[in-house]
């Protein structure tokens, strides 16, 4: 059973948007953040990124550097250059709306020469709150380490330039482009660096924790009692218990409580299905008792967070 599949499976991205940056040194650009979660490869000069108040670190051609929740960086080809705002460049380069304009710049003082792809994704509420949220602020893949190689790269390469070409269905297939990378981003950075805190994602470390992660997945709808889902991976109710809560934080019943209310907040915010059907997908039999459970884990109720996505993305 591939649990990572199943995890993933309803973990889409709604989004994204790319730019191709051609960098000569003397270079140094600073971001405030963003509201996605930021993708970057390099070719030719390697370059320097710090990540908010971390100490820089040097980033190779191929590396892949992911920004899971968009933080604030800077990027440079000496970490001693004063750096020039993203902000400012945007403003003089991009033709239009940050989320719909791919954009493509050069800048520097016209020495060596790093040529960045950038892909800026917006992830479904789903993947928000289950997958970014246990993610550390900065994931770097050194290309020297990956185990597909060019692989990475040679997507990011497709993702970018099917998105600066703009023909037709540009928009769907950089979002599914860029539904690939994350799926091999977290599948790396399980293999290569074993999750320290406990979380979902270091619960797939356990074969017995990972089969009944997918089964949960699976069927969140059925009425799953913690026997059913200890007899399932062929381990006593207490010993399941007790590894299943060691690796993930959380008991059984309380990680299938999270997770029903974070694909009900996905189904939320597709807006495309009435809210009883929303409930009975996960597993509720009434608008009622739904919305309580919604409420309890959000804080406020369902119709108050569609309004409140409304907001966040328009």
């Amino acid at each position: 059973m591939d649990a990572l599949s199943e995890v993933l499976s309803i973990c889409r991205c709604e989004r994204a948007v790319t730019a191709r940056f051609t960098l000569s040194e003397p270079w140094a650009l600073q971001s405030k953040g963003v509201s996605g979660a930021m993708i970057r490869m390099v070719t030719g000069k390697p370059y320097w990124m710090q990540v908010e108040d971390a100490p820089p670190f040097l980033v190779q051609p191929d590396d892949l550097v992911m920004l899971p929740h968009g933080s604030a960086h800077v990027m440079s080809s000496d970490p001693g250059v004063p750096p020039t705002p993203f902000s400012e460049l945007i403003a003089r380069y991009r033709g239009g709306p940050e989320e719909d304009t791919p954009f493509v710049m050069t800048w520097g003082g016209g020495g060596g020469t790093s040529t960045m792809f950038s892909t800026l994704a917006w992830f479904s509420a789903y993947c928000r709150s289950t997958v970014m949220a246990i993610l550390p602020r900065c994931i770097h893949l050194r290309a020297s380490e990956l185990s597909v190689g060019g692989g990475l790269a040679g997507a990011m390469h497709l993702l970018v330039d099917e998105s600066l070409a703009r023909r037709s269905g540009w928009k769907l297939a950089a979002a599914r482009l860029a539904d690939l990378l994350l799926v091999h981003i977290l599948r790396e950075h399980l293999e290569g660096e074993h999750p320290r805190q406990a979380n979902w994602l270091r619960g797939l470390t356990h074969k017995s924790v990972a089969s009944a992660i997918a089964l949960m997945h699976r069927e969140p709808a059925r009425d799953w009692t913690l026997a059913e889902l200890a007899e399932a991976v062929h381990m006593s109710r207490s010993r399941f218990s007790a590894l299943f809560a060691s690796l993930v934080g959380l008991t059984p019943m309380e990680y299938l409580f999270r997770h029903r209310m974070s694909v009900a907040a996905g189904l939320l915010e597709e807006r495309r299905m009435p809210l009883i059907e929303v409930a009975e997908h996960v597993g509720y039999t009434s608008e009622k008792a739904f919305s309580r459970a919604f409420a309890r884990w959000a804080g406020y109720s369902p119709a108050r967070h569609a309004q409140r996505v409304s907001r966040l993305v328009s």
